[in-house]
């Protein structure tokens, strides 16, 4: 258990990130026809002499209902405000709340709406991804998809790595591709990026078991989902991890890059000391700044 001074940090990071008001988007263009099958484009606010590189978001918030697209558009802004054209990705996450006493399938709290929803999560991130290109030279001609960044924090930092790792997915899997996405990199930051581990440490209350429908079907699925099994994918990939990460701690970070290690792919490995797990999209806090570099590096 944490501290009562660590516990009370993180909850002073979390209100500062969720202190910014929302940030409408230049446009929105629907991939599919759910409401939810939606991207946000914001387009670059400094001058370029060249079109902008892309960075595609995949917001967190334990792949739930609850958390939508919207708390992660100021950090959408601040990386349009840093010269990058923004995609901000909605994808379908869990099913509405549950009635009281109706059984989850994962033996949690009945009354807790269940993390993401197998197969629809995963298709709409494939989906959104497959649409990108075309959507973007409509929408945001500004952009340069030849230099494209997919970021994403928490959950959706879960989901950047497995969209860049879609080549290497099973061969039955309906979302394989055959060849690697055209992508300069990933940017992932606090990713649920090891499920095993993550279910060890009871990351968002067995998020992960829920996303993969509980324990019925959680190692069978696993392979189609789980990034640290998805390795090597050829595609440069850095994490970002705070080292007083409550919320997802930091040796899910490090279980990841290990295994990348293992298999000959080197995963850079940023640790910000002092930090916790919501200043990563904060505009306010200097880890927001460091990761606006980490994207920028592979971009540029």
């Amino acid at each position: 258990m944490p501290d009562d001074a660590a516990a009370a940090r993180a909850a002073a990071e979390e209100e500062s990130a969720f202190s910014h008001q929302p940030v409408d988007p230049d446009i929105t263009s629907a991939y599919g026809s759910h409401p939810d099958q939606v991207i946000d484009f914001y387009a670059p606010r400094s001058a370029q002499d060249s079109p902008a590189p892309l960075v595609v978001v995949l917001h967190g918030g334990a792949w739930r209902a609850r958390y939508d697209r919207r708390h992660i558009t100021p950090f959408a802004d601040f990386l349009a405000r840093r010269g990058f054209a923004v995609a901000n990705v909605e994808y379908r996450r869990g099913a509405d709340p549950l009635i009281p006493g109706q059984n989850t399938g994962d033996g949690g709290d009945a009354t807790t709406p269940p993390a993401g929803r197998w197969p629809a999560t995963f298709d709409d991130v494939a989906a959104a991804l497959d649409a990108l290109p075309a959507l973007v030279r409509e929408a945001l001609p500004q952009a340069d998809p030849r230099r494209t960044v997919v970021t994403g924090h928490s959950a959706g930092g879960h989901l950047a790595l497995w969209a860049a790792a879609r080549h290497v997915l099973p061969p039955d899997s309906p979302w394989r591709t055959d060849s690697p996405a055209a992508l300069r990199g990933v940017v992932a930051l606090a990713p649920i990026a090891d499920f095993e581990v993550a279910e060890k440490l009871d990351v968002c209350g067995n998020a992960s078991l829920q996303l993969l429908g509980g324990h019925d079907t959680f190692t069978e699925r696993r392979p189609y989902a789980d990034p640290v099994l998805l390795l090597p994918t050829g595609i440069a990939t850095t994490l970002v991890q705070g080292r007083t990460d409550l919320v997802v701690p930091q040796a899910v970070a490090e279980s990841y890059a290990d295994a990348a290690a293992k298999a000959g792919e080197v995963v850079g490995l940023t640790l910000l000391e002092e930090v916790g797990h919501f200043p990563l999209i904060d505009p306010a806090a200097d880890a927001c700044a460091v990761v606006a570099e980490e994207i920028a590096q592979l971009a540029w």
